[in-house]
């Protein structure tokens, strides 16, 4: 059963994939003075046995992993000792399937070693584990050793400490303070066998059989069942991703609010990409919480509705077009200005210079006809072939759709992929040089990302300046469950540049007419407290309407247990000065069947 979170990764060195594992049936058990588990876990995040040599290593077999790279078992020590930091279980790498069965009483010789999923630049932590074992079994049929009942009381507020900064902020070497630090709880149960009871979803199943569960259940709980990342300093110490033992076909597909009743039990571990992870050998009853998708209301007609939308990579192959269509037209209820980001070239991700999008745009308004809804017009730009970031050979872009039969778009013809807009005055009033058109596109805040789109609508004779973005995204951010605390966001410099630039033309706009109305909308990727958002709003320039919202409801994206906002629509003082409605549809975020990863936004208001 391959899992993406399971399975090791190519940078397995060729001694783990290499080291083979012998079992031996013994008559009589091994000698009593051997190294135990807990000595080999220590009282940090690295063992003090790491690269050298252990034997006779007792204990029990709690769990084996047959499946993917990473096959071997789990081994806990029935006897602990009193240390609350040391675990008492270790993983044991055999690199084939393993002979031992649960409930074997062994001893392990072997290497220990640390292995660090996705390598060591991933700045994850590491797993302590026995390479190259050699396995003898003493006895068979004995039990489990009970589980560590993982609770709301168990896990501290505090997420973790600050790391030494005479080693790049690593905590790796710092003794662990279980009682004080959530991150130091789970690692001090690494590779024990864990228990949660009745725990809430708060991340729906994802491709790769994964959810995200909470033992904190009133942790900055959302109104739909969710976990709310609200500020750097709520990582929310309850969540915890669990996997499965099992066949990924037996694997619940849960959403958010839904529940895991009874227990879950199985081995703690860490993987690259989620941290610790109760890898379970049971899993609870999934119970729905009933949660159904959203559904905004209709626009009045003197309202001017604009919606942003990612569309996650959408190019003509993709079989999600009716249900984006019926998205818009039904849960969206057809707005006015759809902002689309991620829509890719005519032939997605082959890499052979294509960069017009007009099929995979036609197909969509085609859809949107089919579902109900009007029949769209659309502008954007092609970009230059390669130059715009995201999946290879795709060449995504930003694109207006606009409802022809309630607005325009006043075209100025010049706009291309390397032209920059600029701000002209007209009768007193703003206008855009070309339209549509591109936020300095040779601009270096742009490289390899993509650049803003510019247009020019209008609505009942009001003139509404629009700007879709899609800012750089967060790859390459140190992990919350990584071992460098507190985390290094590197990709905030490029984004704060590009938010700079952004923020920078809307003053032009506002420089020549000073109660135009502007939207800055879309894929922002990052949260409405950041410095991020700070810098698009400026000095009062713009304002992100999604803080008009309960705190409880602010979030477009779920990612690890934490509902979190990356999409906004920024608006200017004129919008906010008057009727504005806003709304984050929740659709996609909370959903196993997703058709994208992010939920779009729809705000109201009257030019």
């Amino acid at each position: 059963m391959p899992s993406r979170t399971s399975a090791r990764l190519a940078a397995l060195t060729v001694a783990a994939v290499c080291g083979a594992a012998s079992a031996v049936v013994a008559t009589s058990p091994a000698h009593a003075d051997s190294v135990r588990v807990h000595d080999i876990q220590g009282t940090t995040r690295l063992s003090p046995y790491a690269g050298k040599q252990v034997a006779d290593v007792p204990g029990v077999v709690t769990a084996v992993r047959t499946y993917g790279s990473s096959k071997g078992f789990w081994l806990q020590d029935p006897n602990p000792d009193a240390d609350p930091a040391t675990s008492e279980g270790v993983f044991v790498f055999t690199s084939s399937t393993p002979k031992a069965a649960v409930g074997d009483s062994v001893t392990v010789s072997g290497t220990v070693s640390e292995y660090v999923p996705g390598g060591t630049a991933s700045g994850n932590q590491s797993v302590t584990e026995i390479t190259k074992p050699v396995v003898t079994t003493v006895s068979t049929g004995n039990p489990v050793p009970a589980p560590v009942v993982i609770t709301k009381r168990a896990v501290p507020e505090r997420y973790a400490p600050a790391g030494d900064p005479a080693a790049n902020n690593s905590i790796n070497a710092l003794p662990l303070d279980p009682k004080t630090y959530a991150l130091d709880y789970y690692e001090s149960l690494e590779g024990m066998n864990v228990q949660v009871s009745d725990a809430r979803v708060v991340t729906g199943t994802d491709p790769y059989s994964e959810l995200w569960v909470t033992v904190k259940p009133k942790e900055h709980r959302t109104e739909r069942g969710g976990t709310l990342y609200g500020s750097y300093d709520a990582q929310n110490t309850g969540r915890l991703q669990v996997q499965s033992l099992g066949a990924t076909a037996d694997f619940p597909q849960a959403n958010v609010g839904d529940t895991l009743a009874g227990t879950t039990t199985g081995p703690l571990d860490f993987n690259q990409f989620g941290g610790y992870t109760l890898v379970a050998s049971a899993l609870g009853t999934l119970e729905s919480g009933g949660l159904e998708r959203e559904t905004t209301r209709k626009q009045a007609s003197g309202e001017l509705a604009v919606a942003t939308y990612n569309v996650e990579n959408l190019d003509p192959s993709d079989k999600t077009f009716d249900a984006h269509a019926s998205a818009i037209v039904n849960n969206l209820r057809s707005p006015d200005i759809v902002s689309l980001e991620e829509i890719q070239d005519d032939n997605g991700a082959t890499d052979d210079g294509t960069v017009g999008a007009s099929a995979t745009v036609d197909k969509l308004i085609d859809a949107i006809v089919a579902a109900g809804g009007p029949r769209y017009d659309w502008r954007s730009i092609d970009p230059v072939d390669k130059q715009d970031g995201g999946e290879p050979g795709g060449n995504i872009r930003q694109v207006f759709l606009f409802n022809p039969e309630r607005v325009s778009f006043t075209d100025r013809p010049g706009g291309d992929s390397t032209t920059a807009v600029g701000v002209a005055k007209e009768n007193g009033k703003a206008r855009l040089t070309v339209s549509p058109g591109r936020i300095d596109p040779a601009n270096a805040a742009w490289a390899n990302s993509r650049k803003p789109l510019a247009g020019e609508f209008v609505f009942k004779g009001r003139t509404v300046f629009v700007i879709a973005n899609h800012l750089n995204s967060k790859g390459g951010d140190q992990a919350l469950t990584g071992q460098y605390q507190p985390v290094v966001r590197s990709s905030e410099t490029q984004r704060h540049a590009q938010a700079t630039e952004v923020n920078t033309f809307v003053k032009s706009l506002l420089g020549v007419q000073k109660d135009a109305e502007v939207i800055a909308l879309g894929d922002m990727n990052d949260f409405e407290f950041s410095d991020t958002a700070k810098t698009l709003e400026g000095d009062g320039q713009l304002w992100s309407a999604i803080k008009s919202l309960p705190r409880s409801e602010r979030y477009t994206y779920d990612y690890q247990g934490n509902a979190q906002v990356l999409d906004q629509i920024l608006i200017s003082k004129s919008i906010r000065r008057g009727s504005f409605d806003y709304d984050s549809v929740h659709i996609n975020s909370e959903f196993h069947d997703q058709i994208s990863d992010h939920d779009p936004q729809v705000l109201r208001f009257r030019p």
